[in-house]
């Protein structure tokens, strides 16, 4: 076979020479990397407010003038510890109601203020902003992130110990506005919204300025080059809040049209649903839901499999993504490696909410009722899910229950149990147990970090006997500077079975691997040009039990170049080798799809990409890999341009082709997708996506209005519209649509 050309081994001694290399080169680093922050606890001390200020973006209430400014900022990125190039201040206090952040962030040309995104909980990456990081209960394992850009979008997040997910949102406010030295800000962050114990009066606070022309970064207290509740400073002083009742009943109602084609059907949908959120303890929530909604999600982003295991698409459905983080379980999902990506990082999940309320084909089955608690009691971090999902098909109604408990131990590290009971998808009883322990240790000597996870799991499936277990672990090193690098190791034994999570291999062994160096640049020599330069090796091998290997990947990055502009170039090679043991198809399981015969294929390809900085009003990326694909050829080149001309428009086009030569046959494939959105106002936007591809041979359509300028209130209209090439013949044809109207309030006691 053409892959087979190449000796492999010594293929394998110039991976282990590669690695003994970077590793002796990283070893001086190590020893002398340099902590250029403040090891001292930074405090501030509150002060608490008679007149609430009002929120506007403009600092000339008088409340701001009796308040201290908080400004001591150094640079985390380029530089590590020297001051910034532009001035922060920022201010804080509070009421008996909110918690209040106001700041002014100075620029020099305020010309270059990025400032595009006008839609709320869109995230900032390529805007200016601002970051808060709250930790109300001083753990330094949890806490909150609000943030806000120029022109007062909202932005909220959740952290779990030093990662954090955006799939938390909560009521607040905030305000902007860009003047002729910079732009200032406003927040206001109700009690209400957050957890919080009263006895509690020092809470952990850090903050974060993103300028992105110059992808700077500074922030008041950091370390490794990071910061996260566990690299905080402190306010203390916070006394006499109030938290009300801590009761928040959210009436939903849709209504929807749906349409088939053929055959020709119509109906209408009226749906009312109900959410009530209740706060049990200061840090203990509950949750209730009835005839959940999901009408006005955002549809999944189109995909082109070129493997034999299938593809993993991420939740977006609102309910399920509130947090989320609770039931996070081993770190597996959480690998740094290259290679070890896609549906293969998160083999052997416990629990992935995808499984409910979704078919297998991806349709939505209902949900009649759900409850949730989560929080924090103590020492204690606690995620229960139980749903009654409706009946599907020859699939029974079925009771769900997701239970996930956590301890803190040592200073930063956890110790877990998971238990899920029911199966969505068949009429089988299944049960799944878990536990595992997470290590983590972020004040190593030279500011270095050490994070170590194992875990174990064991189904129980009507019909299947022994072979029923999962287990891990890994250890890593995620340094910002520096060396950096970890390995992991999983099983996932033949009867595995967790229903209520995701696999798409069983019966292998999955070993991964990587090291890396990053260097920063001084303002010498190629540092005029270039901020940093990344290299590293990723190395990926599954083998089935006692049944020899199933696939094994290898990649060498040795250049990854970012400018002072963040513009990115990019170059890597990698060696893929997949044994076959029965055919299968690509791209389609019919006769149209290529054919892989059983085989042993080794196959190599090289790839160069090209990123532009996001802060201009245009840009984008380009790559190209080529090389080698089983036992033919690929060409790959895949290209996205983004148009922001003002932040009321954004038009965005993505480009993905494969041109794959095989023995047996050729094949194109073509992904298309464009995204144009129109802001009206800030909360208030129309979004329009249009995706294509030509394996599934289906364009679609999902255009959104939605308003969620107040939060807490919230409207969506939304257009789903697909058309179908059932003849492959390019005459597309009506295949479906759907017309949504929905609404909902937030009544807060």
């Amino acid at each position: 076979m053409k892959g087979l050309k190449m000796t492999k081994v010594p293929r394998q001694r110039f991976f282990q020479q590669l690695t003994l290399v970077l590793l002796a080169l990283s070893q001086g680093a190590w020893s002398q990397s340099q902590n250029n922050n403040d090891d001292e606890t930074k405090y501030f001390s509150a002060i608490k407010l008679d007149v609430a200020p009002v929120i506007d973006g403009y600092l000339d209430d008088p409340v701001w003038q009796k308040v201290t400014a908080i400004d001591d900022f150094h640079q985390i990125n380029p530089g590590d510890g020297v001051p910034p190039t532009e001035k922060t201040e920022v201010y804080l206090t509070y009421d008996k109601d909110y918690l209040y952040f106001a700041g002014t962030l100075y620029e020099k040309d305020p010309s270059q203020i990025s400032a595009n995104v006008m839609q709320n909980g869109q995230g900032f990456p390529n805007d200016d902003r601002i970051t808060i990081v709250i930790d109300p209960f001083n753990t330094g394992k949890s806490g909150y992130r609000f943030e806000t850009n120029p022109l007062g979008g909202r932005n909220d997040g959740l952290y779990v110990g030093d990662r954090f997910s955006y799939d938390w949102q909560v009521i607040w406010q905030s305000a902007s506005q860009i003047t002729d030295y910079g732009w200032t800000f406003e927040m206001a962050i109700p009690f209400k919204s957050i957890p919080f114990d009263q006895n509690i009066d020092t809470w952990g606070v850090n903050f974060s300025r993103g300028i992105r022309r110059s992808d700077e970064e500074a922030v008041w207290v950091s370390r490794n080059r990071t910061f996260n509740p566990n690299i905080q400073g402190m306010v203390t002083g916070l006394e006499g809040m109030d938290q009300g009742i801590g009761l928040d009943i959210v009436p939903s109602v849709s209504i929807s049209q749906q349409r088939e084609y053929d055959p020709n059907s119509s109906h209408v949908n009226f749906e009312p649903s109900l959410d009530a959120y209740y706060r049990i303890t200061p840090s203990l929530n509950w949750s209730l839901t009835f005839n959940t909604d999901f009408s006005a999600t955002e549809v999944d982003d189109r995909q082109v499999d070129l493997t034999r295991f299938g593809l993993f698409f991420p939740e977006k459905r609102d309910f399920f993504l509130n947090d989320s983080d609770l039931f996070s379980f081993g770190n597996i999902q959480s690998s740094d490696n290259q290679v070890h990506r896609g549906s293969t990082q998160q083999n052997g999940r416990p629990f992935f909410s995808r499984r409910i309320g979704l078919g297998a084909d991806g349709s939505p089955v209902d949900i009649e009722v759900g409850t949730k608690l989560s929080g924090r009691a103590g020492p204690w971090s606690i995620g229960t899910l139980a749903v009654r999902q409706a009946e599907n098909g020859d699939i029974d109604a079925s009771d769900l229950l997701v239970t996930r408990i956590q301890h803190d131990v040592l200073s930063e590290s956890k110790v877990g149990f998971i238990f899920t009971s029911g199966d969505p998808r068949s009429n089988l009883d299944n049960t799944l147990y878990g536990m595992d322990f997470l290590y983590t240790n972020t004040r190593l000597a030279g500011d270095n970090t050490l994070d170590i996870n194992t875990w174990v799991q064991k189904t129980e499936t009507e019909g299947l006997s022994g072979d029923d277990m999962a287990y891990g672990v890994g250890f890593n090193v995620p340094n910002n500077e520096g060396l950096k690098g970890g390995i992991q190791f999983r099983e996932i034994q033949q009867n595995f079975r967790p229903a209520l999570g995701f696999v798409n291999r069983v019966n292998v062994r999955d070993y991964d691997a990587n090291i890396g160096y990053k260097h920063f640049f001084n303002s010498q020599g190629l540092g005029k040009w270039f901020q940093s330069l990344d290299a590293r090796i990723d190395a990926e091998s599954i083998h089935v039990i006692d049944g020899g290997l199933q696939s094994a990947t290898y990649r060498v990055q040795p250049i990854s170049l970012v400018t002072h502009s963040n513009d990115k170039l990019q170059f890597s090679v990698k060696q893929n080798r997949e044994v076959v043991d029965k055919p299968f198809r690509l791209f389609r399981d019919d006769d149209s799809g290529l054919l892989i015969k059983p085989g042993d294929y080794t196959f190599d390809e090289y790839t160069i990409s090209l990123d532009t900085g996001g802060y201009r009003s245009v840009y984008g990326s380009l790559s190209y890999t080529g090389g080698e694909f089983y036992d033919g050829d690929r060409v790959n080149i895949s290209s996205s341009m983004t148009w922001q001309p003002s932040p009321k428009f954004n038009m965005s086009l993505r480009y993905d082709w494969n041109d794959i030569t095989m023995p047996d046959g050729d094949f194109i494939t073509r992904l298309v997708v464009a995204d144009v959105t129109y802001n009206f106002a800030l909360g208030l936007s129309w979004k329009t996506l249009i995706q294509y591809d030509n394996v599934s041979e289906v364009t679609g359509l999902n255009s959104r209005l939605s308003w969620n300028e107040i939060a807490g209130r919230e409207a969506f209209l939304v257009l789903n519209h697909n058309w179908q090439d059932f003849d492959q013949d390019n005459h597309f044809e009506n295949a479906s649509s759907e017309l949504v109207l929905k609404l909902g309030y937030t009544f807060r006691f």
